[in-house]
């Protein structure tokens, strides 16, 4: 690799990994949250716990789409280069 090219390989990776790590941080923190609420609902209404678990996990597909796209988004960065 000569000079730019390799300034702009380091940079794609240096930017996937950002993306990565700030992309990953969101839906940890709010799965997590998610979770503890569903265990506290169920602890307060066991017999509602059929349906605090089916929308706990709903919520958790849809927080989880925005770690997907940093996924693509850095996959993209990486192999582009």
């Amino acid at each position: 690799m000569q000079g730019m090219e390799f300034v702009a390989k380091a940079a794609a990776l240096l930017g996937s990994g950002i993306c990565m790590g700030i992309g990953a941080l969101g839906p940890g923190l709010g799965e997590g949250f998610v979770a503890g609420k569903a265990c506290e609902g169920i602890a307060r209404s066991p017999e509602n716990a059929n349906l605090i678990t089916r929308t706990m996990l709903v919520g958790q597909a849809v927080s989880e789409s925005t770690g997907i796209y940093s996924l693509v988004i850095a996959l993209l960065l990486i192999f582009s280069t």
